[in-house]
């Protein structure tokens, strides 16, 4: 399917914003997993500064086709995220003809042959590469494993800082680069390691030297990791239908509040994916059953200090949306989880 709504637009009369809207997820079958009330997905979303996810699973469980939906299930742009993402877009030169301003959430989806510089920005007289044109938006890198090692360890800067520094001889240019990251691979070259109605004949040092394309300073900055399983008949028969992106964008939206409230006072922080070290103590306390589970996380998975932050950070986020004040021991087990590459594929 295609990414937008492929209505006549002289025939549509709905504002630019609906008629370039994504997809909506009421289409997408399977996978209840990750659209539930209480979802993976929607703990990634709601979040202002956002956190970045890594689907993985088999060919065709949907991986690419979830990724594509995401823009729509985001709230809608503010006025001054809009000038942001229209001031870069015109920069570029990618200004779409005809509008004045860009409306809705970007969505990027390059090529894994892309090069750094196409990916990060550069040039002669440097541009906005692939993660400013995402800017407030979806920077999707499909099959991960794909893309050149050194095109993925520049993702490293504006995945940490939410903007990227171009430096050459006479001049250095920094570029806004805060976006969602959606990253999507197989678990193995051939896909199929855990399809379980296909047989897999890769060997373990095959898939070893897969997986080690994508490197572990790197995994660690990304926040959620969502396995999607191959969609059995079923599923794919049901008539069941989902939610809709505009009810689910409701609740995002209704979820980042509850932020806004809480760092209303602090200048530093807007959201708890944006949280440092000093105001996860501040925001973030936990008893001596949550201190557990994390030392055991660190110790027996071989979880980074990153890694670790990251988790109080997702387990304060599900609290918001369980509606609680206290981080409590199953939020922490949840956050945990959702390592699932750190401990299933990358621990040898």
């Amino acid at each position: 399917m295609d990414l937008f709504d492929q209505q006549d637009a002289r025939n549509d009369n709905r504002p630019l914003a609906d008629r370039m809207r994504p997809r909506s997820l009421d289409e997408y079958v399977g996978q209840d997993h990750l659209l539930g009330a209480d979802s993976l997905l929607r703990r990634a979303v709601q979040e202002d500064r956002l956190f970045s996810v890594i689907f993985w699973g088999p060919p065709g469980s949907g991986k690419t086709m979830l990724a594509k939906r995401l823009p729509g299930i985001l709230p809608d742009l503010t006025l001054e995220e809009a000038l942001e993402t229209t001031k870069i877009h015109s920069v570029a030169g990618m200004l779409p003809a005809h509008s004045a301003l860009v409306a809705v959430r970007p969505y990027r989806s390059p090529h894994h042959t892309i090069s750094d510089a196409g990916l990060i920005g550069g040039g002669t007289i440097p541009r906005p590469g692939e993660v400013s044109l995402a800017h407030h938006g979806v920077l999707f890198l499909d099959e991960l494993p794909e893309f050149k090692k050194n095109v993925l360890e520049v993702l490293r800067q504006p995945l940490e800082e939410g903007e990227v520094t171009i430096a050459r001889s006479q001049i250095s240019l920094t570029y806004p680069a805060n976006f969602m990251l959606a990253a999507a691979m197989n678990p193995c070259p051939c896909g199929y390691a855990t399809d379980p109605s296909k047989n897999c004949n890769c060997t373990a040092p095959q898939i070893q030297k897969y997986l080690s394309r994508i490197s572990g300073p790197l995994l660690d900055r990304i926040d959620i990791h969502i396995e999607v399983p191959a969609v059995n008949f079923k599923q794919l028969s049901s008539e069941r239908a989902g939610e809709k992106s505009d009810t689910i964008r409701e609740r995002v939206a209704a979820a980042r509040k509850i932020q806004l409230d809480r760092f209303k006072f602090d200048k530093q922080v807007y959201s708890n994916s944006d949280m440092n070290s000093k105001s996860l103590k501040k925001y973030c306390v936990v008893d001596e059953d949550c201190m557990k589970l994390l030392k055991n996380a660190i110790e027996k998975l071989g979880l980074s200090a990153r890694a670790y932050d990251r988790i109080i950070k997702v387990a304060r986020t599900i609290a918001d949306l369980a509606g609680s004040e206290k981080i409590v021991p199953a939020y922490i087990a949840e956050g945990i989880q959702y390592r699932s590459l750190d401990r299933n594929l990358w621990m040898g």
